[in-house]
């Protein structure tokens, strides 16, 4: 039975902390649900009902699309070792370009990572837990280079130029945040 809460609790936020992976959710009003999963130490809480993450530059950009149309999200945590958790953030999703007034500072919180291209602020309007006994358990053995080592070799350059290519539309055809 899930137990739902007003705001995040020290003790979920400690959760959070613990985690090496979390799964974003989005949905146009027609197409294609986006279930992606994020990690590489991108997460922060900023108080007990704004979160943020650092979006890097990937194949598309279903999310940004998806928040623009819609704002509806979904962000969920599940523990793959000790007790057995699964942690649902539901709200309304904004995104921060770096040509954003709020760029700096939030960028800030974060550690740079090579390829990152926008900020995704969630505005939780509640949140819920659930037992997760059925998630498997997983020894954590280190974040993936390959995203960041294609980053770093693509250069300013050649970002913005892929983000011009394949990130400026969702694949349900909806336009994305300006990519600066």
């Amino acid at each position: 039975m899930p137990k739902f809460y007003p705001e995040l609790t020290d003790a979920l936020q400690q959760f959070i902390e613990e985690q090496h992976i979390f799964f974003t959710a989005t949905a146009p009003i027609a197409g294609r649900v986006n279930a992606s999963p994020k990690g590489i130490n991108s997460f922060r809480v900023l108080d007990r009902q704004t979160v943020a993450y650092l979006d890097l530059t990937g194949s598309g950009n279903e999310t940004s699309a998806h928040l623009l149309e819609n704002g509806r999200m979904t962000i969920m945590f599940c523990s793959f070792i000790g007790k057995p958790v699964i942690l649902r953030l539901y709200g309304t999703g904004s995104v921060i370009s770096p040509n954003h007034e709020k760029w700096d500072m939030l960028y800030s919180l974060f550690e740079p990572i090579p390829g990152a291209r926008q900020i995704v602020r969630l505005a939780i309007d509640s949140l819920s837990t659930s037992c997760g006994g059925g998630v498997p358990l997983y020894d954590f053995v280190g974040d993936r280079d390959a995203l960041i080592n294609w980053s770093i070799k693509k250069g300013s350059k050649g970002l913005e130029q892929y983000r011009k290519d394949n990130n400026e539309v969702s694949i349900d055809g909806l336009p994305t945040y300006p990519l600066v």
